[in-house]
């Protein structure tokens, strides 16, 4: 079955786009010259709340690009000449009744209805017999009015256009057409020529990311498309955003209507599977969920993965599985068809802090409080592949060392801080690999070379409170950091 896009559609998701951005001047045009009309509103209910309380500014506002029946605009500036004269707003009524084309039309159409208006301006009372001759009143005929005006509107998603484009954007890139992280020239059909960064370390605050007054992020994570940073806070909310603003992505339809992914505690741990399409949590009483991005929508829930709060989370490589670590001691793999927990490995003595599959997925690494990995370390917070040999392993432990291993745990270099007294509570690798990166109690972001070892720079004071956690952009040199003092920080690198 094939899928055609109607032309008329196209004009109003223009005109829709043009609204969104205030050009109404560019919008009017495009309505008179392409004989469309637009009666669109965000909501239906906020609409009839301001026809119903009388917030006439704004329902003028809104109104003022729609195509509406005659009888209905004269209903509606007629009520509110009305409600300007009850106000004892004459010259405003009056200049309403000269000035305003509908006003104008009901002189000429229907002169003693006109006249009846002028009539109730120049009385030196406000007469309600006069006002509403029917027998009616004030709220009843808002209520008239505002049925009308809804019956003629229709309700659109906000960034609709816009949406429509990403959602184009990401078939082309499912498609194999577009590379992540590459962009596509919308007028040419084409991948734009870009030249790749080269990595390096972070260096200049981009943005700040503020959540509530009790809240902050207790984990966060980029999609592996590079098109959102979804942050998982302490109050149980899941948030996506678009990081090159800084702000909520209103495209996503659940979110520009206030309607998050939320658990019902603390979210300690997001990740994201392969395409991006799915995001699985974990938290505090040891719930997971996996999610779809695009929808916002729940797909499987499991109520009881863990005992205890769940600590980290990640996908199989073909999304059919999840694995999971956890404060009660426990590695477990959950079925994401079938709803259930597959297999627990126990045999840590303290909490699970990091989970990961190996490359070839034959194996699952795991780090623990009790220092126990695949050698003996203080306690483990950090495990990551290496983007430069997935045989080799990044292992980040509350100490001032940060130690690359083979599989059979022997150490092939470590990365020291050069101070005796921090101790490293995260570690990430950059996007290609070139650099580790560890922060530290003392709110350092310590860069170290991976090939060398050496530290290259030190990234002062991100927070003023203890650093939470950190995450790399896939494809940028950017880093997010989050920390107690409820601030998501971003920071980039100089191209």
């Amino acid at each position: 079955m094939s899928v055609r896009a109607d032309s008329g559609d196209v004009v109003r998701l223009i005109l829709q786009f043009l609204k969104e951005q205030s050009l109404f001047n560019a919008m009017h045009t495009l309505q008179e010259e392409a004989q469309i009309s637009l009666n669109t509103v965000d909501s239906i209910e906020a609409f009839t709340s301001d026809v119903t309380h009388g917030r006439w500014d704004s329902v003028l506002r809104t109104v003022g690009t729609f195509a509406l029946p005659q009888p209905l605009v004269i209903d509606l500036y007629e009520q509110i000449v009305i409600e300007m004269i009850e106000l004892k707003e004459s010259e405003t009524a009056r200049a309403m009744l000269r000035d305003t084309a509908p006003m104008v039309l009901l002189r000429n159409k229907d002169p003693e209805r006109y006249l009846r208006l002028q009539r109730l301006i120049n009385k030196p009372f406000f007469d309600h017999r006069d006002a509403y001759p029917d027998g009616s009143n004030r709220e009843k005929r808002r209520a008239v009015i505002a049925k009308a005006l809804v019956a003629e509107v229709q309700v659109v998603p906000p960034s609709r256009l816009m949406a429509l484009i990403n959602q184009a954007l990401k078939y082309q890139q499912l498609q194999g057409l577009l590379p992540p992280g590459s962009e596509l020239d919308l007028f040419r059909g084409t991948t734009a020529a870009q030249q790749e960064e080269e990595e390096t370390f972070p260096t200049q605050l981009e943005k700040i990311i503020k959540f509530g007054a009790k809240s902050h992020a207790e984990a966060a994570a980029f999609s592996l498309d590079g098109q959102s940073l979804v942050t998982g806070s302490v109050d149980g909310f899941i948030e996506v955003w678009d990081w090159v603003t800084g702000k909520l992505r209103k495209d996503l339809q659940y979110q520009a209507e206030d309607k998050f992914m939320m658990h019902a505690e603390s979210v300690f741990c997001v990740n994201f599977n392969k395409d991006s399409e799915l995001l699985v949590t974990g938290s505090q009483d040891g719930q997971v969920k996996v999610w779809r991005m695009a929808t916002g929508k729940s797909l499987r829930k499991f109520e009881k993965a863990h005992v205890e709060g769940v600590t980290c989370v990640c996908f199989a490589d073909d999304s059919s599985h999840i694995l999971s670590g956890s404060f009660d001691h426990t590695i477990r793999i959950h079925g994401l068809r079938s709803g259930k927990t597959l297999k627990i490995f126990r045999g840590h003595s303290s909490y699970v802090n990091a989970a990961i599959y190996s490359e070839d997925e034959n194996y699952i690494i795991s780090g623990s409080s009790d220092g126990r990995h695949i050698t003996e370390l203080t306690s483990i917070h950090s495990l990551l592949l290496s983007p430069l040999n997935p045989e080799y392993i990044i292992v980040g432990s509350k100490s001032n060392t940060v130690h690359l291993m083979n599989l059979k745990g022997k150490v092939i270099k470590s990365y020291f801080s050069g101070k005796k007294d921090v101790i490293f509570l995260k570690c990430i690798t950059s996007k290609k690999g070139g650099f580790i990166y560890a922060v530290g109690e003392d709110r350092h972001l310590y860069c170290f070379n991976a090939n060398t070892g050496n530290l290259d720079y030190t990234l002062m004071d991100l927070h003023e409170k203890e650093v939470i956690g950190l995450a790399h952009h896939p494809h940028k040199n950017l880093i997010a950091t989050f920390a107690d003092d409820g601030l998501l920080k971003l920071w980039k690198g100089e191209k």
